[in-house]
């Protein structure tokens, strides 16, 4: 049995969803939450596989900022961004806060009852406009020369930044070369590594040296 919780801020959504859930032989909806808050702390207590996520859940937490706690929190947990936002930077965006799903309120029912199963079983769902959009988004960027391979999203002072931290120079250094202060390059830092899903100093390095950054000339 898949257990849900349902996070949304209109009670007949939660209603509609967890009638839509509860129908099926396979899946149980164990909780509902009508904002932010309310998930993190329904979904830390009872621990369940799949949490279909709102964005828009005003006041307080909304949906990213949840998505993002939750992952830091219950890693185990896969979580669905249902929304009506039909755009690629929340996509992308979603997709970097951890949540493995995406699909639009206005899709067809039985959609979402697959994204679940989907994401259940360990894989990502995306509606198929939003897979587009993100080859759309690949291809352009290897284009442009952004990047080589899709997976760097940095912008060129992050990648100067991340270049001069991998060859072992400072905050205080990065920061004096380039004419920024410490606490510019500091939140530079955590930029980069919160976009390439980076943790520690070595694998900073890593990632400089298989794209080509850590040229001493």
């Amino acid at each position: 049995m898949i257990r849900v919780i349902i996070a949304d801020d209109h009670a007949i959504v939660r209603s509609g969803i967890t009638m839509l859930i509860n129908s099926q032989g396979d899946m149980k909806v164990i909780a509902t939450a009508m904002d932010g808050e309310e998930v993190v702390q329904k979904t830390t207590e009872l621990k369940p596989d799949v949490v279909v996520m709102d964005l828009n859940m005003p006041p307080g937490k909304n949906g990213l900022f949840a998505t993002k706690q939750l992952k830091e929190l219950c890693p185990e947990v896969h979580i669905i961004v249902l929304t009506m936002h039909d755009d690629k930077e929340y996509i992308f965006r979603v997709l970097q806060a951890g949540a493995s799903g995406y699909i639009l309120k206005s899709a067809e029912d039985m959609d979402l009852v697959t994204a679940i199963r989907t994401v259940f079983g360990g894989e990502a769902y995306l509606y198929p406009k939003a897979t587009k959009l993100l080859i759309e988004s690949y291809l352009d960027q290897i284009a442009s020369g952004l990047v080589e391979d899709g997976t760097a999203l940095l912008t060129s002072r992050e990648e100067e930044v991340l270049s001069m931290l991998a060859k072992g120079y400072s905050n205080k250094e990065v920061a004096e070369t380039l004419y920024l202060s410490v606490k510019t390059i500091e939140a530079h830092k955590s930029k980069i590594m919160e976009k390439l899903n980076l943790r520690t100093r070595p694998e900073l390095v890593k990632y400089a040296l298989k794209h080509g950054l850590l040229d001493f000339e």
